[in-house]
């Protein structure tokens, strides 16, 4: 792709839309591998850290504001969180965050088993976002993450939030700095994405993307 070509079509990022502007229905909190859903669909996740942003993108991705909750207190997401896309269309999948020093520690690694068990055993998986704050850029929490990514083959692309904290200019380093560190990750996408829930920055293209993967 030329550096002036379009990265998504007109088509593509009008197919996002209207994918995301179709219902969006929170179905149920999964604790354990017994209560997935069927397998029937295709389905995305999102993944990161307790204070990332989560719940504030998946709320600004649907146009829905209090479709996941969001808290002042992070951590909240303690389950595995299903909801349906456009009438059945797909899932969208909010893994429990990581990295939160409040939780117990068996708690944490009752999410963190949890979770892995899921992304090793969920054929329908498309892709995992994983959401890195902006401001910090990746921490050994979210490269852990990336190493069981790596290791159970599941693809995963970088979603950086809170963008609207930043510089265009320091966003567009780490942006970059990221993408030549990734060449070295087998199961990673190549392109990160910069996204601001709060402005809308960076959610078309997300949006398109979903909707290629899941069409």
């Amino acid at each position: 792709m030329s550096a002036d070509e379009p990265e998504f079509t007109d088509d593509a990022l009008e197919a996002g839309r209207l994918l995301f502007a179709q219902p969006v229905i929170f179905v149920k909190g999964v604790v354990n591998l017994r209560e997935l859903p069927p397998g029937d669909r295709f389905e995305v996740a999102f993944a990161g850290r307790s204070n990332v942003g989560k719940s504030s993108l998946i709320n600004a991705l649907t146009g829905r504001k209090a479709l996941a909750r969001t808290s002042a207190e992070p951590g909240k997401t303690r389950e595995i969180n299903y909801y349906d896309l456009a009438g059945g269309t797909a899932w969208l999948v909010d893994l429990p965050g990581f990295g939160y020093a409040k939780v117990s520690k068996t708690q944490a690694a009752h999410w963190m088993a949890l979770t892995k068990n899921y992304l090793r055993g969920r054929a329908a998986l498309r892709r995992v976002f994983l959401l890195v704050d902006i401001r910090r850029g990746l921490m050994k929490a979210d490269d852990e993450v990336m190493e069981l990514l790596d290791t159970t083959a599941v693809n995963y692309q970088i979603v950086l939030t809170k963008a609207d904290k930043v510089k265009p200019s320091e966003a567009q380093a780490l942006k970059e700095k990221l993408e030549t560190r990734l060449k070295k990750h087998a199961a990673a996408h190549p392109m990160v994405r910069i996204t601001s829930s709060e402005k809308g920055f960076g959610l078309p293209e997300l949006r398109a993307e979903i909707a290629g993967l899941v069409s």
